[in-house]
């Protein structure tokens, strides 16, 4: 199973690799990371919206030589939104092929989690590093969110802050 995913991940075998986090569904798969996100970001684009059927989608942001999946690599089903086929190439949705639950979006360089597949204890305390810095993609938004977050009509810092 190493590297199944690629070399870009870390790989099942590499032994300095600590779990600091593990996330999974219907335990289908089992995700773990070895550090905390490099960001996090509500994300209002149109694409999130539908593929989550929700007004927006909260994501964690990990380097991907920080992710390894020990567990049900052969369950992840992908879907490029920008070509409409199901297939693993980047950018991509991420989801479990046996109960259907978004898992994460496939970047080039990066792994956007949803943090609510992650194991915080209970009751859940999510972690600071999760909690979101912005929101992206306002222009598209469908509820305005009365928190104190930068809102960006693009990416972060691109084009423009609208509120």
């Amino acid at each position: 199973m190493e590297n199944e995913l690629g070399p870009e991940y870390a790989s099942v075998k590499h032994t300095s690799f600590l779990v600091k986090y593990g996330a999974s569904c219907c335990r289908a798969e089992k995700i773990e990371v070895c550090a905390d996100p490099a960001d996090a970001k509500i994300c209002h684009c149109l694409t999130c919206q539908r593929l989550h059927g929700a007004p927006m989608q909260w994501t964690a942001i990990f380097h991907k030589h920080d992710v390894r999946i020990t567990k049900g690599t052969d369950c992840l089903k992908c879907y490029n939104s920008e070509q409409k086929i199901q297939a693993r190439i980047p950018p991509c949705k991420v989801s479990c092929g046996l109960c259907g639950t978004p898992i994460a979006d496939e970047g080039h360089r990066r792994w956007l989690a949803y943090p609510s597949l992650f194991a915080f204890g209970f009751p859940p305390k999510v972690p600071q590093a999760f909690l979101p810095t912005c929101h992206i993609f306002c222009g598209s938004r469908l509820i305005d969110m009365s928190d104190d977050l930068p809102k960006w009509s693009g990416h972060k810092n691109n084009p423009e802050r609208i509120f």
